[in-house]
């Protein structure tokens, strides 16, 4: 069964690679919830452990911070799903993002798993691939704020292994304001 698409002619073939890239443009652009929540959500989780472990007796309730991941997933995975309904279509190009962002969290999931064995330096193992997949994410939507985010998550992670255990969170904190925060704010912007 041949299809309209079938037979097009070169310049029917760029327009319809240019559509759907502004497709997966629009599509990714309403992402910026995403940036928005996560980058806060760790913001804070970092400043957290970075006052436990400095200022207070209390280091070892420290990693309860993270606890504040599960509604933010749980949030995250809700407003994808109503999202997506809304989009209407998917292009490839969503889900490879998709599968990016999920294959990221499986990705680091251990670290924050086994996090005590490290002596909770999760942000040295963590920020590399949060910097692949948002160097991945702007490279896809042809976003710099984002693809500098990514690059700047890989400098963060590199600085992690450098700096002291305590230190690291604000280095992770710090990556996450002007990694995430600031391209999702401009992000959204762009989508107004």
């Amino acid at each position: 069964m041949e299809t309209k698409h079938d037979n097009l002619n070169p310049q029917q073939s760029l327009e319809l690679i240019t559509s759907m890239i502004s497709q997966v443009k629009g599509n990714l652009r309403n992402v910026s919830f995403h940036f928005l929540l996560w980058g806060w959500v760790i913001t804070f989780c970092n400043a957290g452990m970075y006052y436990f472990f400095k200022y207070t007796e209390y280091q070892r309730y420290a990693p309860m911070v993270w606890v504040l991941c599960i509604p933010a997933g749980i949030i995250s995975m809700i407003y994808g799903a109503r999202s997506e309904k809304k989009a209407g279509v998917v292009t490839h190009l969503d889900r490879i993002s998709m599968w990016l962002w999920i294959g990221m969290a499986i990705t680091i999931s251990p670290a924050w798993i086994f996090g005590s064995q490290t002596g909770w330096m999760v942000n040295a193992i963590v920020l590399m691939p949060v910097g692949m997949a948002t160097f991945l994410s702007g490279i896809i939507i042809r976003f710099r704020p984002l693809v500098f985010g990514g690059i700047l998550f890989w400098i963060a992670g590199v600085v992690c292994y450098i700096v002291g255990p305590v230190e690291q969170y604000l280095v992770g904190a710090v990556a996450m304001v002007f990694g995430y925060l600031v391209p999702g704010y401009l992000l959204k912007k762009s989508n107004q």
